[in-house]
Order: C-alpha cells, then structure tokens, then sequence
C-alpha cells in the first residue's frame, strides 16, 4: 500500500458509521428543531375545535375529555387510538402532566404513553427531577424499558412539554424481520433518541409484523393533557432522508 492509499483509509476510518451506510433506512435529517414548522400536509390528531382519536376498542365508549383545544386522558384503563395505520412517520405532540397526590407512587405520576404501532411506546411520566444516577428506562422519555433518554430535560408537572418523533418502521421479507425499527426523539427541543434502532416490541405492545399500525394514547389512571397533536406520513425507504 503507498502512502497515499495509506492516509485515505485512515480518512475512511475517522469518518462516523451511521445507521444509514450499511443501506439500512434512517430517521435522522427529517426534523429540523430550531426551525420546527408543522407541514402543510400534516393531519391533526388533536386541535382547537376537537380530535380525530377512537376508542382501541371498538364499540366502547371513552372517558377522554375534549374541552377548550385540550384532550385530558381517562381516569380508567382506557385508550384512544388513530383512525388511520401508520408506517413511517412524523408525530408532534404536546403534553401536561399530573403530579401524584402520593409521594413516590410513579405509576399515578402522570403516566401515560405513545405507543407507535401499539408496539413501541415512548413513555410519558412526570420524571422532573429524578437524578440521572437513579434514572430508569421506565421512566418517561424512555423508551419503555428499553433505552433511557439521552438527555435528562423532563418539565415539571403542570407545564406543556413537547415530542416530536421521526419513525421508520421494521422491515419484512415474508415472516422475517430484516431491519429494526428506528427513532428519533426530540423532547422540549433536545435530542433524547438519536435513530435508535428498537431490537423488539415494548411492554404490553403488539408483535411486530410488516403492516402498518394505529398509533396508541395510552390511558394509565392519570389525568395526563394533550393538545396541538400532529401527524405526517413520510416514505423512508432511503439509506438517507432530503427534508
């Protein structure tokens, strides 16, 4: 090897690997979070005039409140759902949550969820405060179980905190699973999951599989708010994403 075929694989080799290079889909380079502007396109889940979520399960009625451009959870085990399946998409969404009456009681610490597919869900709790040495994956931003965020930027309980997740789908040749899916998180603006590729479902999540999925509001007891929610469809089939 000459010195000039030398110093261009030490170039090669300084250069980072991301999920992308090895043909793999990613989620990185679709928000632009310093300049978030909600496409014209996006469909609203959640609005000022009402929402466009469903019981999961049919026929039942909810006790979800819509009241003034806010949609506040139920206090049963009861959750909504999109009318519509989703493969790879954009979701912004914007959430309050409660404080327990109960000091340490974290399953009534605003909990709740995205469960995207009804597969994966990134947790929603009220985690202000917890230090990072005591910080666990089921702890909100986390996803479930899984991946604790990569930053610690929870609100307290009581003020508005944002998502704004990019979402690519596992993919299927037949039964087999051939990629991960993968996702990025931002939350209340900072990167918490940077393309993470989800090894399995989470928690009480459905199977994984090649079809599409309704995107799940977890209902957990707590009077958890949402409002300003949106959705876009996007097609990252593309080892890389052009906004």
């Amino acid at each position: 090897m000459n010195k000039f075929s030398y110093l261009l694989c030490l170039i090669a080799l300084s250069q980072p690997i991301f999920a992308g290079d090895a043909g793999h889909g990613t989620t990185r380079g679709v928000i632009n979070i310093a300049n978030l502007v909600r496409p014209a396109d996006a469909v609203t889940l959640i609005g000022e005039k009402g929402h466009e979520l469903i019981h999961e399960e049919e026929g039942k009625e909810t006790k979800w409140v819509f009241a003034d451009g806010i949609l506040t959870a139920s206090p049963l085990w009861d959750s909504l759902v999109t009318k519509e399946n989703y493969r790879d998409f954009q979701l912004h969404v914007e959430f309050n949550v409660n404080k327990s009456k109960k000091p340490g009681n974290r399953e009534g610490d605003g909990n709740s969820g995205i469960y995207i597919q009804k597969r994966y869900e990134l947790q929603i709790q009220n985690a202000h405060g917890i230090p990072e040495k005591d910080f666990s994956a089921s702890y909100g931003g986390s996803i479930y179980k899984l991946k604790k965020p990569d930053h610690l930027v929870a609100k307290p309980a009581g003020e508005w905190q944002t998502y704004d997740i990019v979402f690519r789908s596992a993919r299927f040749d037949g039964e087999k699973k051939t990629e991960d899916a993968r996702i990025t998180v931002y939350q209340n603006g900072e990167l918490i999951h940077d393309d993470f590729a989800i090894p399995r479902k989470t928690g009480a999540g459905a199977a994984e599989g090649a079809a599409p999925g309704v995107i799940k509001f977890q209902g957990h007891h707590n009077p958890v708010k949402f409002r300003n929610t949106w959705i876009k469809k996007l097609s990252l089939d593309s080892a890389t994403h052009k906004p």
